[in-house]
């Protein structure tokens, strides 16, 4: 291995990914984890959120352009929404593309990370901080969503994946979203980040798909291929009225010109339905699943 500063991600026992750095911006740790922001010869800056890729310079437009578009499309014109998580600032970004979005809260229990990500990653938020729309809470987002009054057109849960000890084990379970449903208005949309949807690590995603499928009536998985991830990444779209699958290519250009999102680099009117495609073995792995609860959550054990 050549000489100079290498980060070592675990992906099983048998199988690393290793990755140079040419330069390192930040490393320590918060009170709830370890963070590294640093730069990577292919994938530019990137961070890492205890050892594990979170989110890349070279892609990371295509991780929250998939998880917050459909759902705005699919909605057609929210003007509230919710953000679970999403401490970089890229979801918020997304969310604010919509010009009917009037107003946006962001709980993210990591408040230091929010202020490491707008220090170092100023590029992922491009301004949406500060934004007047948007309210940024340093905060757990169950906690939140438990005590609040208001009702929200989306809910867009960018959650880190549940470890054991972690804080979002029981943001993804199937009491966790009833509270959501119950706190979406009459036409609301849910989007959840799923985790891995490769052939070999997919029973979250699989699970999540499940759990949500006790609570809302329309429930759509969907994927897109992360390079820095190295691997296809699971999404869930759920809603109370409107199916995604429904909306043709016509429709979808309409709604984006509706809303005024433009400069969009990954999701399109064209690519809308085709993303919503899942090969068999994501099929089979979502009827084998379980629902997850309370008393039963998922706790990655890798």
């Amino acid at each position: 291995m050549k000489e100079g500063i290498w980060f070592i991600e675990k992906f099983t026992d048998d199988m690393l990914y290793c990755y140079k750095a040419e330069e390192i911006y930040f490393s320590g740790k918060t009170q709830f984890q370890k963070v590294d922001i640093v730069k990577l010869g292919i994938f530019g800056k990137t961070l890492f959120l205890d050892n594990k890729i979170q989110s890349a310079q070279i892609d990371e437009f295509i991780f929250h352009e998939s998880l917050v578009i459909p759902a705005l499309i699919t909605h057609g014109s929210p003007a509230k929404v919710f953000i679970a998580g999403g401490g970089e600032g890229a979801t918020l970004r997304e969310v604010l593309k919509a010009n009917s979005v009037q107003r946006a809260v962001m709980v993210d229990i990591d408040g230091e990370l929010v202020e490491l990500c707008k220090k170092y990653l100023p590029e992922w938020a491009a301004g949406a901080f500060d934004d007047p729309r948007a309210k940024v809470v340093a905060g757990d987002a169950k906690d939140y969503i438990w005590k609040t009054e208001e009702k929200f057109d989306v809910f867009i849960s960018d959650l880190t994946e549940p470890l054991e000890g972690g804080p979002s084990v029981y943001l993804f379970t199937k009491e966790f979203y009833k509270r959501v449903y119950e706190i979406l208005s009459e036409n609301g949309v849910l989007a959840v980040q799923s985790g891995s949807a490769d052939p070999f690590y997919n029973v979250f995603f699989a699970s999540i798909v499940k759990t949500l499928s006790e609570v809302f009536p329309y429930v759509r998985p969907y994927w897109a291929f992360i390079l820095s991830f190295n691997m296809p990444w699971g999404f869930t779209l759920a809603s109370k009225k409107q199916d995604p699958l429904l909306l043709v290519e016509a429709e979808v250009e309409e709604r984006l010109r509706k809303l005024g999102i433009g400069s969009l680099k990954y999701y399109s009117a064209k690519l809308h339905q085709g993303m919503f495609a899942l090969p068999p073995y994501l099929l089979e792995a979502i009827e084998k699943a379980r629902v997850m609860t309370d008393e039963r959550p998922f706790i990655w054990s890798v």
